[in-house]
């Protein structure tokens, strides 16, 4: 073998090496807890889309191989889990803001390549599973925004403007699809690190307020908003209450109608798994994906469904919890923003199957089915874990102050 041969086989693994940590990574200080209750969750999953597939399969509708195909979704997306637990922090900082340029370039090609479906262009085929550039995108801008605040300590008007931006571009780009269930996550989540990372809870709270004036003028004015989102919009405020709802079960409150006809069915212990009326009906859209958490509470009742929202909570406050500890502000924000990132997921559905939000599509993370949303949810998971056991050292000025 030539020396310029020899020379060149160790590159790949040296690339590697500077990606993963195996020997890095504190074993036993890992947050085996942590992972415990996101398994958890996906098993929870499983058990539901099972009866889901069972149920078509038994009424003879399409979806009977409901299962089989979130199986093999979640076969592809498990490694995910084990390469964001070996995840090396420096490689991480290093390399956010071209994993940011990418979920950009994702998200600028969909409007050319991407696949429209119910009024939104969102998904780009792919052999395996069609993906969601949105999905990747929530995931790059904790990863840059970490890298961003880890030297930005938000003290003048100045230091906004690039966290700013590094929400709003990607966020323009999604409202564009259009993907409001995404926009709506997104803004939690840069709120959430920008409060991690020093912000003032007042300055937090007039940006909100002013993006939510901005939202009412748009819609009041009919600027940037579509005619079925308009509708949509004025459908979710005319049926909050339930004889409108009832009334318009039909038409328009189709959705909102049977998702809390399934709610509401499970009273406080539900009716079985397998035996509500989402299934048995198979009438309540995206039963398998955005109305999943209806179809819970429909068979778990209030009790299952509030055990389940307790098992979030828990994720939520031992990630939190696990930030708390890390000296190194880069991986502080990066975990901190992975447990924004769940909660706003969950509050999101829940509030959309509720009828506190209007109806739009986003998945309940680690339950629902869809190859992106798990794609991500185990890699955020398996980052957050991860980067909680590692050690490496940090020089941060501000490495022992704790929030």
């Amino acid at each position: 073998m030539s020396r310029r041969n020899a020379m060149r086989r160790p590159m790949p693994v040296h690339a590697a090496r500077s990606l993963f940590s195996v020997s890095w990574v504190r074993w036993n200080e890992m947050g085996w807890h942590t992972l415990f209750v996101g398994i958890s969750l996906l098993g929870i999953g499983l058990l539901f889309l099972s009866e889901m597939s069972a149920a078509n399969e038994f009424h003879d509708r399409p979806g009977g191989g409901l299962l089989d195909s979130h199986i093999q979704k979640l076969v592809v997306a498990s490694p995910c889990l084990l390469i964001g637990i070996l995840a090396k922090p420096r490689w991480l900082r290093r390399h956010a803001w071209q994993i940011y340029l990418a979920a950009l370039a994702l998200l600028a090609a969909v409007p050319f390549i991407g696949d429209e479906r119910n009024n939104a262009r969102r998904w780009i085929e792919t052999p395996v599973f069609d993906i969601q550039p949105s999905e990747f995108a929530k995931l790059a801008i904790i990863l840059v925004l970490a890298r961003v605040l880890s030297r930005n300590r938000l003290q003048g008007p100045s230091d906004w403007f690039a966290p700013a931006a590094l929400a709003l571009v990607p966020m323009a780009l999604v409202v564009l699809q259009p993907d409001l269930g995404t926009a709506m996550t997104i803004i939690p989540v840069t709120l959430g690190m920008l409060y991690l990372a020093g912000a003032r809870g007042g300055v937090l709270l007039t940006f909100l307020l002013l993006g939510a004036g901005l939202g009412v003028a748009a819609w009041q004015f009919e600027f940037g908003v579509k005619e079925y989102q308009r509708e949509r919009i004025d459908t979710w405020y005319e049926l909050i209450e339930p004889q409108p709802l009832i009334d318009g079960r039909q038409g328009p409150g189709f959705h909102p109608y049977h998702a809390r006809t399934s709610i509401g069915e499970g009273n406080w212990f539900g009716k079985g798994l397998g035996r509500g009326i989402a299934n048995g009906a198979g009438v309540l859209p995206e039963r398998e994906s955005d109305s999943v958490f209806a179809v819970i509470a429909g068979e778990a009742g209030f009790i299952g469904a509030c055990a389940i929202l307790l098992l979030y909570a828990l994720l939520v406050v031992l990630l939190m919890n696990g930030a708390g500890e890390l000296r190194d502000r880069f991986t502080r924000l990066v975990v901190g923003g992975v447990a924004i990132y769940f909660a706003a997921h969950v509050v999101v559905h829940v509030s959309v199957n509720i009828g506190l939000l209007p109806m739009t599509g986003l998945t309940l993370p680690l339950i629902s089915t869809g190859g992106s949303s798990l794609l991500v949810s185990l890699t955020a998971l398996g980052l957050a874990v991860g980067l909680s056991a590692n050690q490496e050292p940090s020089l941060d000025g501000d490495a022992f102050r704790s929030y």
